[in-house]
């Protein structure tokens, strides 16, 4: 998906300026936020990636207007309502009005420290060999997706070198959208700075991302 999140190689959004000793938090909101996302998360009714999905199909006004625990809020009341546990009239109102869809676990304060320790693994096992090896040449697919994708816009049709195999892991491309894990290999493919930024890129630098299989051809 092409959504306001894909913001890499855009221009005009200003410098990166990353603050010195930037605290965890810069509102008291902002803790509620992930406390909220974590809870809900728990419910066990959508994936981390359906959830990423939620977040870039927000409307790139408001998307690209909210700061960064503004999105997981909005994110987090398209599920609520998407997986019936709460009205459009009730999150707009912050008012319960009629029965909902239970969870089907409540994450609890004593959980958190265990729950957040454990993570949530997605390597997965495939019986496939690696389609790829470490120094082949390969070029990304050139799609552009209505659904939820992890190949980056900037790293489309482009030529690249495989640097390693990571392992196999859930694919996001169909598991944001509840049609199972997929699993497939993913790949460490590295760049150089002019395939992917063209003319007058910096010739010392390269740009490496990690890609699924079926983002990639053989060159």
């Amino acid at each position: 998906m092409n959504g306001p999140h894909d913001l890499g190689g855009q221009m005009g959004f200003g410098p990166v300026a990353p603050e010195r000793d930037e605290p965890y938090f810069h509102a008291e909101w902002e803790k509620w936020a992930l406390g909220i996302t974590l809870s809900c998360g728990a419910f066990g009714a959508w994936t981390i990636d359906e959830s990423r999905h939620a977040r870039e199909s927000i409307p790139p006004a408001n998307y690209l207007a909210a700061s960064y625990y503004e999105v997981w809020i909005r994110g987090i009341d398209m599920l609520l309502e998407r997986h019936g546990f709460a009205t459009a009239q009730e999150l707009e109102t912050g008012r319960h009005v009629e029965q909902s869809r239970a969870p089907n676990r409540v994450l609890k304060a004593e959980m958190v420290e265990g729950v957040l320790a454990r993570g949530g693994p997605c390597d997965r096992p495939v019986e496939t060999e690696p389609k790829f090896a470490v120094g082949d040449r390969v070029r990304t697919k050139n799609f552009h997706p209505t659904g939820h994708t992890r190949l980056p816009r900037y790293a489309r049709a482009k030529a690249g070198v495989v640097e390693a195999v990571q392992g196999s892991f859930v694919f996001p491309d169909d598991n944001a959208h509840g049609r199972g894990e997929n699993p497939q290999w993913v790949y460490t493919i590295v760049f150089t700075a002019e395939e992917i930024w063209g003319e007058g890129a910096d010739p010392t630098l390269t740009v490496s991302i990690d890609a699924w299989e079926s983002y990639l051809e053989q060159l």
